[in-house]
């Protein structure tokens, strides 16, 4: 199997990284700089699963290669559009392509770039994160991708279950999910609820529930999110929401949505994508979301406030 990355960031340098150490033939996709420094310094990575330093293969726009057999795309949804241009010259007529970007709005515009037969569901678990000196940084104890065909009870085509194995020697956990669709929403659940909150009260878990009202105002934000997935056909299990609460509701817990790490740095943030698409189906389906219009509405005046200052106008008082 030939694999191409989408970069070789935190997701794409993690999971990218240990398919190549295993044994799987890795190309990764990146920029030039990135390019300079993975040739000088090797693709580092720092783990509590191991650290490693990797020998590893790179191309830039001009001369993708290929054909590949499977693409794995792990850029942010605000970088959507770019990353399929660059990826388009890789696809091929029998490739596959595998998003673990969060939500499912990505989906459409992949079908309709690359055709819906060519296009998988995935899942991407993982707290990771480019440091300055560009090593990937892994810092929790999971590392997951799960994969599977979108149409439910469909047999998974040999390049999936390939790509499955080569994940497990690898190390890394997940591997074929027989409802993928379904686990895409789960973790949207999740997320929905850790990223409007985590952005909103500017602080972890933790701290938001050792406020007054902050259990009442995760649990409410969380029924939200549930409403919306169940509307759409996909609503939670016990299982999951339990998994939803284990991370919504621990006590002094110091877990947040990267979504909040990036606004705190400045930068731009998934809030459409996120946020914005529960919300726009929450609407079309009749369902009142208060605290996650509150939440999308801060992360919109977020993005606005940066667009300015980035533009160099000035603060009003």
């Amino acid at each position: 199997m030939k694999l191409l990355s989408l970069g070789a960031g935190a997701l794409g340098g993690y999971f990218g990284g240990r398919l190549h150490q295993a044994g799987t033939d890795v190309t990764f996709l990146v920029r030039a700089a990135r390019a300079e420094k993975l040739k000088a310094e090797g693709l580092r990575i720092q783990s509590p699963r191991g650290d490693a330093a990797l020998t590893v293969k790179t191309v830039g726009d001009g001369a993708l290669g290929g054909p590949y057999d499977l693409v794995l795309l792990s850029c942010k949804a605000y970088d959507l559009d770019s990353a399929m241009d660059a990826i388009a010259p890789a696809v091929g007529v029998d490739t596959v392509v595998v998003p673990v970007l969060n939500g499912i709005r990505h989906l459409d515009a992949l079908d309709v770039r690359f055709g819906r037969e060519r296009v998988v569901g995935g899942v991407a678990r993982i707290g990771a994160t480019l440091s300055p000196e560009g090593a990937v940084v892994h810092s929790s104890p999971f590392a997951a991708i799960s994969i599977g065909e979108r149409d439910k009870g469909r047999a998974p085509r040999p390049v999936l279950v390939e790509f499955a194995e080569a994940l497990k020697r690898a190390g890394v956990d997940g591997g074929l999910h027989p409802d993928i669709m379904q686990d895409m929403w789960d973790k949207w659940v999740m997320l929905g609820t850790l990223a409007s909150l985590t952005c909103a009260f500017r602080a972890p878990v933790g701290d938001i529930l050792a406020t007054k009202d902050g259990e009442a105002i995760v649990r409410e934000t969380m029924a939200e999110c549930r409403q919306v997935a169940a509307a759409a056909g996909h609503a939670p299990s016990e299982a999951a929401l339990k998994m939803v609460e284990g991370i919504m509701l621990t006590r002094g817990s110091m877990f947040a949505a990267s979504l909040l790490y990036d606004l705190e740095r400045g930068g731009r943030v998934e809030a459409d994508h996120i946020v914005g698409d529960l919300m726009a189906r929450a609407a079309a389906a009749g369902i009142a979301t208060p605290n996650l219009r509150f939440a999308y509405a801060h992360l919109q005046a977020y993005e606005r406030r940066r667009a300015r200052e980035r533009a160099g106008e000035a603060l009003s008082a």
